[in-house]
């Protein structure tokens, strides 16, 4: 038998999730069973490609640490690989337990939230170990707490082992009937290669350089002309004038010649291809990134807040720029 142990807290020696964890795995070890202790945190760049580690184990333990609110951070990164990359049908054999210390608030709604989650992916569930721990060298000297833990890693044991089987839940249900990952239908193989293409940083800036390239040269083929007018009619046909507000915004576009300048004097705009005298907000961004934002799909706070548009100068007159031109509510 293994069971692999996918430890989703920061890895802060004072977690009493690793204590937990640690007693676990030393009970299982002699049961004579082959463990496999796994620190996402160590793999915060390739989660996506973590489920394919469960392949051989016939039971899992989820152990995270509720530290503020909810079992958050790697531990939810962990399982949305599983929904989008992971192996349904390898998961539909798979006895997991959930284990969830607290050390503030809500270590059972942590447990029920990682005993929902499993039952959606369609795999089985034991019965799970929470607790809320104040003082730590209290909780590990303590031997009824020992023995607490000793008893819910034998369940686990035997549950596994022996197959045991579990009433039909609601959450089955709304898998089958609802819930549908949005995903091509693809083989476990190449759903493996698809998480490894994912948790590739380098593959992912390639192909998104990929496809502004090819944008770009589709606006060539169709004789767009990015410097003598694009984009100009989006700002004017959703400007939303605000009397009391000055500003000059300049976007260097990559792959146009000339800035656009956007000038907005209250009720006034000017929209051209041209570098402006005064700037107030200096803005760099990809013809990609601009097309989501005038379709409505993005805005600029959300592209500056993750990274794909880089800008300097008044933070406060960027911020301005969803509110006098308001896409995403159109």
């Amino acid at each position: 038998m293994k069971i692999n142990i996918y430890y989703g807290g920061r890895g802060v020696l004072d977690d009493p999730t690793l204590y937990v964890t640690k007693k676990m795995e030393n009970v299982l070890k002699e049961l004579r069973v082959t463990v496999e202790h796994i620190n996402i945190y160590e793999y915060k760049n390739g989660i996506a490609t973590l489920p394919n580690t469960m392949k051989g184990a016939d039971g899992i333990i989820l152990a995270s640490t509720v530290e503020w609110l909810g079992i958050g951070g790697y531990m939810t990164q962990f399982l949305d690989a599983c929904w989008l990359y992971g192996d349904k049908d390898m998961i539909r054999q798979i006895y997991m337990q959930p284990v969830v210390m607290s050390t503030t608030y809500g270590e059972r709604e942590g447990m029920l939230t990682l005993e929902n989650a499993w039952q959606i992916l369609g795999g089985h569930t034991c019965d799970g170990l929470c607790g809320y721990v104040d003082d730590l060298n209290e909780f590990e000297t303590n031997p009824e707490y020992m023995k607490i833990i000793e008893k819910r890693t034998e369940s686990m044991y035997r549950a596994v082992s022996q197959k045991s089987k579990e009433l039909p839940g609601s959450n089955q249900a709304v898998r089958q009937t609802v819930l549908h990952s949005q995903q091509m239908d693809l083989t476990p193989e190449e759903s493996e290669q698809l998480s490894q293409f994912v948790s590739d940083d380098n593959y992912v800036r390639q192909q998104k350089a990929d496809i502004e390239e090819l944008s770009s040269l589709y606006r060539d083929m169709l004789g767009v002309d990015s410097d003598e007018g694009e984009y100009i009619s989006d700002f004017k046909g959703m400007f939303n004038p605000d009397p009391d507000f000055r500003a000059v915004y300049q976007f260097e576009i990559e792959g146009n010649h000339n800035p656009l300048t956007l000038d907005v004097a209250g009720k006034k705009l000017t929209v051209k291809y041209g570098k402006a005298d005064h700037v107030n907000v200096y803005a760099r961004i990809s013809p990609g990134v601009m097309d989501r934002i005038v379709g409505g799909r993005e805005t600029f706070q959300r592209a500056f807040g993750v990274g794909d548009m880089t800008a300097k100068g008044n933070l406060r007159q960027l911020n301005m720029l969803d509110r006098i031109f308001p896409f995403s509510e159109s």
